[in-house]
């Protein structure tokens, strides 16, 4: 695989984190509408219509839209055996999103799975 190719997987992946981000920001959102609308709060269902209303519902949309062209692209010259892996990377960037932006923990066996999962990548990428 080539540095650009590389380049262009670990910002697919990073989309993908990114996406997940404004998905949980979203979530935040409408939980917070649905309390302050007394409509039952939180765990209660989903308003689709006042999630159409959420600026980062429409943002992930396009992140996951932008992402998948991107995908297209590099499936055109690299095997999709060999880039899918990097899609694994989403379970290391998503837990470092969520404890910086949502101040979610991460325990220390999750730190040790994230290091394998980054091991097979590297691995998988040079198979």
């Amino acid at each position: 695989m080539t540095a650009g190719e590389v380049a262009g997987l670990l910002g697919f992946s990073a989309m993908l984190a990114a996406g997940q981000a404004l998905f949980k920001t979203c979530a935040l959102a409408v939980s917070r509408q649905s309390v302050s609308g007394n409509e039952g709060g939180k765990g209660t269902g989903l308003d689709f219509l006042a999630l159409l209303q959420v600026p980062s519902f429409w943002a992930a949309l396009m992140l996951y839209g932008l992402a998948t062209v991107l995908w297209i692209y590099l499936l055109q010259t690299i095997p999709l055996s060999r880039a899918y892996p990097f899609a694994a990377l989403g379970f290391v960037i998503v837990p470092a999103i969520a404890a910086v932006f949502f101040k979610e923990s991460i325990s220390a066996s999750y730190v040790l799975g994230a290091l394998l999962i980054v091991g097979g990548v590297i691995v998988t990428s040079r198979a």
